[in-house]
């Protein structure tokens, strides 16, 4: 029987060390589905997020993988959907960003807007994904709030309407206003933040003397906002006109009962979408989806891999058979599962905006979609400019087959691009990525993952541009330039820097030099 509860699916985007595998953490932990929050940067014996799995991301304390949470809250399913904050991996949150409704802008109240956050909210503006502002870290100095509230606007073009304000400046942190009951919501710091922080609702004329003058600041600043307007307004939300904010501290657990309220009650549902053709699937039309994300070596025990897909209409019924829109072949969805971190769970149905995995779906990529019923094919999830090129051999010459293997495996996910021409051979791909932090990914994974250690040697490219065959010939033997090919058929022509893309295309006016989308820095 399928599960009708209404659902929220949504991404949490901030700038690397804002907090936000720790907001994460904090959510489950709000919603009960674990007992005890463990933050990434934690010291000693606190575990790693339940999000964070490679060990890489537990080394480092960032999140390179995206992984996908679900619990239940108040009677609605939630499909949390974690997402890599460093910007080396912009293309793999740009693919997450294609599966969510909306999205959670986690702003550190010491640094404010960071360059990554601008960039992951441009993708938000241009997908069209209505953005929720978290200002985290108010446990710690920081800027005021209201400087805050200017740079929101002033940086990103979106008018702030706070639906909670602090209560004691950046670094005393008494709990919040909630300015929609106008009552004080008072925080109970727990050891180390690791269980769910007490809160008491008080009205005004119950605010202990202690804590009466932040409150008094708070009340004032409350009130200019009302007079400049800075009210919520569900219809400029859901069009990218405003953002509501709430104040937090995800390590302290303060605040994050207010977001999970927040997303039940104002972010939006799923809705139709629109496939490459113009038609229109509607939510209770027959099954769809489109894979997003393919990771494979989450369980060390048994080689896996696993197509992360949105459900974008219809019931997902375990068994079913689908058609791959690609080649219009029927795919047998036996091996069906959800995921929670690093443990997955046979799934037997799931709803649109639930996040389901096709286990071992050798025939699935990246923005490939399967459907029931009328064809469907979505829109395909577009590859970023890489900016850094490698050329890859076999560490072990006699580990060629795994070494081939491993190559493959890591394009199919989108781990990096890899790029090949006849001239270099199948010995020598050339691997392209929108960050250096990529390349150490794919040596970490080829080495523990594929027992093939590698070896990469550094080109000189930094710019690439789209082309086509004519082009490809027209540039052949040009110095400075190389002309490859993508596993999708994509032809790319690098350049050793910009101006040589310029002069080329200058000089060159009817070759087919055509920017890719950015990503990187």
């Amino acid at each position: 029987m399928s599960d009708t509860r209404p659902r929220r699916t949504f991404a949490v985007i901030s700038h690397p060390d804002a907090g936000k595998s720790t907001l994460t953490e904090a959510l489950a932990l709000h919603a009960r589905v674990i007992t005890e929050a463990g933050a990434v940067h934690g010291k000693g014996e606190r575990r790693a997020t339940v999000s964070d799995w490679m060990a890489m991301e537990k080394a480092r304390g960032i999140s390179i993988t995206s992984a996908a949470l679900q619990f239940v809250y108040r009677d609605h399913v939630i499909n949390l959907v974690d997402t890599p904050g460093h910007s080396d991996f912009s293309e793999d949150t740009y693919r997450v960003l294609s599966a969510v409704d909306s999205a959670v802008m986690l702003v550190d109240a010491g640094k404010g807007l960071e360059p990554q956050t601008l960039k992951l909210f441009k993708v938000c503006a241009l997908r069209g994904i209505p953005v929720m502002t978290v200002i985290n870290k108010w446990d710690r100095p920081g800027l005021s709030a209201l400087e805050l509230m200017d740079l929101i606007q002033e940086k990103i073009g979106l008018r702030p309407t706070p639906l909670t304000w602090p209560v004691g400046e950046a670094g005393d942190f008494r709990g919040v206003l909630d300015r929609r009951t106008g009552e004080f919501v008072k925080y109970t710091r727990t050891a180390g933040g690791a269980t769910r922080a007490p809160e008491r609702r008080m009205g005004p004329d119950e605010v202990e003397e202690v804590d009466a003058l932040p409150w008094s600041s708070a009340v004032e600043e409350h009130e200019l906002l009302g007079l400049d307007e800075a009210d919520h307004d569900q219809a400029r939300f859901l069009a990218g006109e405003t953002t509501p904010v709430m104040f937090a501290s995800a390590l302290q657990n303060f605040g994050v009962a207010q977001l999970l309220d927040l997303l039940l009650d104002i972010a939006p549902d799923p809705s139709p979408t629109a496939g490459v053709d113009g038609t229109v699937r509607q939510v209770d039309d027959p099954f769809s989806a489109f894979v997003f994300k393919v990771q494979s070596g989450m369980n060390n025990a048994h080689r896996d891999r696993l197509a992360y897909a949105r459900v974008v209409s219809g019931t997902f019924e375990r068994g079913m058979v689908v058609t791959h829109a690609g080649t219009g072949k029927p795919f047998a969805t036996k091996f069906a599962q959800s995921v929670f971190g690093r443990d997955t769970a046979a799934v037997e149905t799931a709803e649109p905006g639930d996040i389901i995995g096709f286990v071992n779906a050798q025939a699935l990529r990246v923005g490939e979609t399967v459907y029931v019923g009328e064809r469907i094919e979505y829109p395909p999830v577009p590859s970023f400019a890489p900016e850094h090129f490698v050329t890859a051999s076999a560490g072990d010459i006699g580990r060629y087959k795994q070494f081939r293997r491993g190559i493959e495996q890591l394009d199919q996910e989108g781990v990096v691009q890899v790029l090949r021409s006849d001239l270099r051979g199948d010995q020598n791909p050339v691997l392209a990525a929108v960050g250096p932090m990529q390349f150490e990914v794919v040596e970490d994974r080829m080495t523990h993952e594929f027992s093939s250690p590698i070896r990469m040697s550094r080109l000189d490219y930094q710019v690439a541009r789209r082309t086509d065959a004519a082009g490809a010939a027209a540039l052949a033997g040009k110095r400075g330039i190389e002309v490859l090919e993508r596993s999708d058929g994509t032809r790319l022509a690098l350049f050793v820097d910009q101006w040589r893309a310029m002069v080329t295309a200058r000089d060159n006016p009817d070759i087919m030099l055509e920017a890719l989308p950015a990503g990187g820095s």
